[in-house]
């Protein structure tokens, strides 16, 4: 792939000095690839954490324990009222001091590294969305299903997972589908931890060979088909698991 397209972009440069380096140069093609596959990364794992954040966090809500509701309360205030960027911050600076380094032969290297921090954090933010979004949509579905369940001798946690979980979920889709995309465009922040995602491997580049408006633009095309990719994918999934009477 980059032998064929490298030739084109090389003579783009010589011609107009539209600088796309990262796609005729092999180090930086490198290094963009590199923070694609990092950032894809990112986005994956951070909106499989708040997913199970916010079904373990919805169902919480409804425990008997006021004090596992209130913890879960408490929880979703702290985390929706503070902007994801300090949360990345405090992640990794304050609790990242109190977690134990391994000795790589010479220096010491922390146990948990900045992509993990990033993920916990950006789960645990978009987790606390999640956990009011699924537990509205678990508001909506009607006693007589819950009553029916109970009927059949189910536990409280077998009718979550099987009956009132499964409704909850068709139903809340459409409001969780804007939480999982705004997650996605969230972990750009990653890059002030230091997390080599595209964001920060852009930039690089751009500091490297003084190209920002190339750069950019390729930044900005980068999110618009992730972040397309995702939407086209979460609308398929609302349109197969839509159920006539169920969050209409």
């Amino acid at each position: 792939m980059f032998q064929l397209i490298a030739p084109f972009f090389q003579d783009l440069y010589e011609r107009t000095g539209l600088n796309f380096i990262v796609f005729y140069d092999p180090y930086e093609y490198d290094r963009f690839l590199s923070g694609i596959a990092i950032s894809l990364q990112l986005i994956f794992w951070s909106i499989v954490a708040s997913l199970l954040i916010g079904v373990f966090g919805a169902w919480a809500q409804s425990a008997r324990s006021p004090v596992l509701r209130g913890l879960v309360g408490a929880y979703i205030q702290a985390f929706r009222n503070t902007p994801p960027m300090i949360q990345l911050l405090f992640f990794y600076f304050a609790l990242g001091a109190f977690t134990p380094q391994v000795d790589m032969g010479g220096y010491y290297q922390p146990l948990i590294s900045s992509f993990v921090w990033a993920i916990i954090s950006l789960g645990i933010f978009g987790g606390a969305f999640n956990v009011e979004i699924f537990r509205s949509g678990l508001e909506a579905v009607p006693d007589s299903t819950r009553e029916a369940a109970e009927s059949l001798c189910m536990s409280k946690w077998q009718i979550y997972t099987y009956v009132t979980l499964p409704l909850a979920f068709r139903i809340s889709l459409p409001a969780l589908t804007n939480n999982l995309i705004s997650l996605a465009k969230t972990t750009s922040l990653a890059y002030v931890i230091s997390v080599p995602e595209v964001t920060y491997a852009l930039n690089q580049v751009w500091s490297d060979n003084i190209n920002v408006p190339e750069m950019m633009l390729l930044l900005f095309l980068f999110y618009i088909l992730v972040v397309s990719v995702l939407a086209a994918g979460l609308h398929f999934l609302e349109r197969r698991l839509a159920l006539p009477g169920y969050g209409q």
